[in-house]
């Protein structure tokens, strides 16, 4: 008897070490249009053996129980809905895996014809949008190569996107990094991203968001949806995800740049209200031997949060929260001799936050509608002191940036489903600004500082917009809208009419056209800027919004069921451009120039045009690929009258991701993977500089009339991501290292002058990143 209890006992120990661990997929199926929830429909796990399914509840609500950890497409299949396939589903030991799942209503009776389903990284999660948009999946944003935990790297990837190694601005289809629009929760937020608007206006570091924390969301590069106001180049829709209302999950996360930790769950068990904040402290101390010089005393911080309360007669409340935190200083060489540099005589101090926070409130009608309201309030400042050693060893005053702003919002919309055929979101946003701007800086040796902005006030942004998507036929739709703005500061407006049309060819084939009027206000310090010329102070108030026509088609083939083709070529007019009268000058290339202090006119123009490929391979059998390519022109006319290339006009983007996982283990639970980017791009444009007059005034000297007639030359980027994951009982483990731009290509920011050498010298930053990292999930 004893034997035998002592065999048992074994045998079960045997079979808890080495039984493959599973974990349980839930999720909420909802319509595409109404959001309302569908229940009583099929979800399915495909490759399980016998297949792994279930049913939504009444509410959609769904749970598959006792999933083996791995890699899953689902397949979810509803009367009156069109089948829907969601790849590259993730299961790991230590946390549940959550999914919000849109179906699309049937437009007709299609009983007879058997319908390729949906895939759902085909499509946007906006229902309003119709091009130039893509959905970006929680899974990407961990698994491709050259991310870095950070969106915005990863959407450089994308066709029709460029981007440096050193910061991460976006320059989409060939405009400045700030011309994108960031939102967050479904309202604009400032930069996120760490020391955002130093190097380059719209860019940063790393942005303050963890994968973590981010829901899928769209990104867009073109003819965007009417909803969207204030927008010229792209708008990146973060949203985050919701906690964990069943069960506390934990992450931990420790490397060479910092340390990373969040938690979820529920506030009370048995309640549907949660919980979910990510909280990340970095320092680059660690790899001061693999940066410029300097940069080993960057430190950075950020926190962001949901909340989620579910009420039974009020809609479901969330209330949100993004912040971050950013330090750097250097200190000027105490040697003469060795000022090489002008940056070598300069002390800076810099020090920068950033926070958005916002309640947001969802109410169901019984009519198959709905009302999103939500109230924020962001802030962002910045605090950047210079001070430049003169010859007799003295600190004088040379540069002063404080900017702080902070916007009030609110925003609310009404999203109306009439019928199969016709759905209507309509809604107001008001944004008001209060802005509190100190910019002055000293433009010859041994001179004062001289301002540039002295101003603080408020005023206000009010947006109106009403968009129709419309099923004209089975194989055919229409996405129609207008989109009013009105800058309280000045009495400018716009009106902005969107239209897109869509058609389904045949099952595989699909064409598409959009056009839209899309428009962005500038920075608030230019409006307020003194003239150095003329002493005139604010002269710059009466600036209108730089405005700009887009236009795009598209094609895509579904090749087989796991490739995907999509081709898009573009056209994009810009104008009402702020420029500087018989100038080359024009706010379209610039990227950092916080002093610029003259008279602009809204009379330039621009135009990029080109076409965007993306072939992707969705992963199966352990492997995955995507290639993107653009092939683009960027110009712009000054207010000289002449056509030039623009700073960005880098002509071509080509992109390989390339990944490969293996099931690994005695129950095949764990899972190591490798993933790489390659990126091969053009160089940027830039101005030739005049030798002789540089030496003369000790400083960089360009010949304007030939502005952004050079390129530099082009790069070659690498990526490199190598991660082993241990899938326990109940936790889970991984080690990783992430090396960004392993070849260590240089980026080109311009010319610098050499004091020591009376030359001009190119500016090339090296940065290269390794982050060893080990992370613990329970």
């Amino acid at each position: 008897m004893i034997r035998l209890a002592y065999v048992t006992f074994t045998f079960l120990i045997l079979v808890r070490l080495f039984a493959q661990p599973t974990q349980s997929i839930r999720g909420t199926i909802i319509d595409f249009s109404s959001n309302k929830p569908i229940p009583y429909a099929t979800i399915s796990v495909l490759q399980t053996n016998p297949i792994i399914g279930n049913l939504s509840d009444s509410l959609g609500n769904f749970t598959l129980e006792n999933t083996p950890v791995g890699r899953y497409d689902l397949k979810v299949n509803c009367i009156g809905y069109e089948p829907t396939i969601i790849r590259e589903v993730v299961v790991s030991s230590s946390k549940q895996t959550f999914l919000t799942i849109l179906l699309k209503e049937n437009s007709e009776l299609l009983s007879e014809i058997e319908i390729r389903p949906n895939i759902n990284k085909e499509q946007p999660l906006n229902s309003m949008a119709t091009l130039s948009a893509r959905m970006l999946s929680v899974e990407e944003a961990k698994r491709y190569a050259g991310g870095f935990d950070d969106p915005a790297r990863l959407a450089t990837a994308f066709a029709g996107v460029a981007g440096n190694s050193g910061q991460n601005g976006i320059i989409v289809r060939g405009n400045a990094p700030k011309f994108l629009q960031w939102k967050m929760e479904g309202v604009e937020i400032p930069n996120p991203n760490h020391f955002g608007d130093l190097q380059s206006f719209g860019g940063g570091l790393l942005t303050a968001m963890s994968s973590q924390m981010l829901a899928n969301s769209d990104f867009f590069t073109g003819a965007f949806p009417a909803e969207f106001n204030n927008a010229l180049s792209g708008v990146f829709d973060i949203s985050m995800r919701k906690g964990n209302n069943e069960k506390r999950e934990h992450t931990f996360q420790a490397g060479i740049i910092g340390l990373d930790a969040s938690s979820e769950g529920p506030f009370k068990k048995g309640k549907k209200s949660s919980y979910l904040f990510n909280y990340r402290y970095s320092t680059l101390s660690l790899l001061a031997p693999l940066l410029p010089e300097g940069a080993n005393t960057i430190k950075y911080q950020d926190l962001s949060f949901k909340l989620n309360f579910p009420t039974k007669k009020a809609g479901t409340f969330s209330v949100w929260g993004i912040g971050l935190i950013d330090g750097a200083n250097n200190k000027a060489k105490t040697d003469s001799s060795k000022w090489k540099y002008f940056d070598d005589k300069e002390n800076n101090v810099i020090n920068a936050y950033m926070g958005s926070f916002g309640i947001s409130n969802k109410y169901f009608f019984k009519n198959n509608a709905y009302v999103k309201t939500t109230l924020a309030a962001t802030s962002n400042r910045t605090d950047w002191t210079s001070q430049k050693l003169n010859s007799q060893m003295i600190l004088q005053p040379q540069s002063n940036i404080s900017v702080a702003n902070s916007n009030f919002i609110f925003s609310s919309f009404i999203n109306k489903t009439f019928n199969k055929k016709h759905t209507n979101r309509t809604g107001i946003l008001l944004t008001g600004m209060r802005y509190d701007i100190l910019l002055n800086k000293s433009f010859q040796a041994n001179t004062p500082p001289k301002e540039i902005v002295n101003s603080n006030g408020f005023s206000t942004l009010i947006s109106a917009y009403s968009s129709s998507a419309i099923n004209l036929t089975s194989k055919s739709m229409m996405n129609i809208g207008i989109n009013g703005q009105f800058f309280t500061l000045n009495n400018q407006y716009t009106i902005e009419p969107r239209l897109g049309f869509r058609y389904k060819l045949k099952q595989n084939h699909t064409f598409g056209l959009a056009y839209g009027l899309h428009s962005r206000l500038e920075s608030l310090n230019y409006y307020f800027n003194n003239s150095l010329t003329t002493g005139e102070t604010a002269i710059n108030k009466n600036l209108d919004f730089t405005k700009s026509h887009h236009l795009v088609l598209s094609y895509d083939w579904n090749i087989t069921d796991l490739v995907h083709l999509k081709v898009e070529p573009y056209y994009q007019q810009l104008f009402s451009v702020p420029v500087m009268a018989n100038s080359s000058f024009s706010f379209l290339n610039l990227t950092s120039d916080w002093f610029f202090a003259e008279k602009l006119q809204n009379t330039g123009e621009g135009r990029n045009y080109g076409i965007d490929l993306t072939i992707e391979k969705y992963v199966s059998k352990g492997y995955y690929y995507m290639l993107t390519g653009s092939l683009f022109e960027s110009e712009y006319k000054g207010g000289d009258g002449v056509w030039r290339d623009t700073r960005f006009n880098r002509n071509y983007v080509v992109n390989l991701l390339v990944g490969k996982e293996w099931k690994m283990g005695k129950s095949k639970q764990n899972v190591f993977s490798l993933n790489t980017r390659a990126t091969f791009q053009g160089g940027n444009r830039y101005t030739p500089t005049v030798e002789t007059a540089s030496k003369i005034s000790k400083g960089v000297v360009f010949d304007e009339s030939k502005a952004f007639s050079m390129q530099y030359d082009p790069t070659m980027n690498l990526h490199f991501t190598a991660s082993y994951k241990i899938n326990k009982t109940k936790s889970s483990r991984e080690i990783a290292l992430k090396i960004l731009n392993i070849t260590g290509q240089p980026d080109f920011n311009g010319f610098k002058y050499n004091f020591i050498d009376n030359t001009v010298d190119k500016d090339l930053a090296t940065i290269v990143i390794p982050n060893l990292s080990y992370k613990i999930e329970f």
